[in-house]
């Protein structure tokens, strides 16, 4: 039987409302593009990386450091739909893997963990990952987006609120093992035949409520399999952050 081939897609867009022109920044040496490719390219189960942009200074600035760039529709709603146009073009592809572009401290083994998630099982359509929330107020934050599994590991719902919400809360919750909470990590996997049936879906109210795209895949009665990992990667969403990473960099 032929091994499914996997290919990770970095949607990337130049306007951030947070951090403008983040994807560009450079003060490490390296623009956070860069830094997110290479990143990436640590994955050993993915035969390719490649940049989905909308923005010709993206594109010139991947084909600079040798990367591999697709330009994409400037109308595309979300980074998966950027995804999904790449995988339209190129169906000897399998896995399609969505890696956000403002992780540039993303571990290959957990898109690897992905990658596995579909290959070990024909029936999955899709994978994310998740890891454990040990922390009260990184529980009760609604930008730290949540997810509860059933026993097979899927998902069965995922929010902003805590989920699963103790009647009873004591502090042994945070520490217990198995964990209670997981923090959603947002990195994707997909066949390619789904992938290219996600933009069509039916946006459900569950979807509308939470703005997570994620819940129009179980509204359609799809599961996903979810991954666990040690720890989340650090995203890049405002300055500060960054700032951070740098000093990180720096550091090593």
């Amino acid at each position: 039987m032929k091994q499914p081939t996997a290919t990770i897609v970095i949607p990337a867009r130049l306007h951030s409302t947070r951090l403008p022109r983040k994807m560009l920044l450079q003060e490490t040496g390296r623009t956070l593009i860069e830094h997110t490719y290479l990143a990436a390219s640590r994955s050993e189960l993915a035969r390719d990386v490649i940049v989905a942009t909308d923005h010709a200074e993206i594109f010139e600035a991947v084909k600079q450091f040798g990367g591999n760039v697709q330009m994409t529709s400037a109308e595309h709603p979300s980074g998966t739909d950027r995804v999904a146009e790449v995988a339209a073009s190129h169906p000897d592809c399998d896995i399609f893997v969505n890696v956000q572009g403002d992780e540039p401290e993303l571990d290959g083994g957990a898109i690897d963990l992905a990658i596995l998630l579909l290959t070990s099982d024909p029936e999955i359509q899709m994978a994310t990952l998740a890891t454990p929330i040990r922390d009260r107020q990184r529980l009760e934050d609604p930008n730290c987006v949540k997810v509860v599994l059933n026993r097979f590991g899927e998902a069965m719902y995922f929010s902003r609120s805590p989920i699963p919400y103790p009647r009873n809360w004591h502090d042994d919750l945070l520490t217990a093992e198995p964990p209670v909470f997981l923090q959603h990590v947002g990195l994707y996997a997909f066949r390619r035949e789904f992938l290219l049936r996600f933009p069509m879906m039916t946006r459900g109210a569950s979807e509308t409520v939470e703005s997570l795209e994620q819940l129009r895949v179980l509204d359609a009665g799809v599961s996903i399999a979810v991954g666990i990992i040690d720890n989340a990667p650090l995203g890049i969403d405002t300055p500060q952050d960054y700032a951070a990473f740098v000093r990180r960099h720096q550091s090593r």
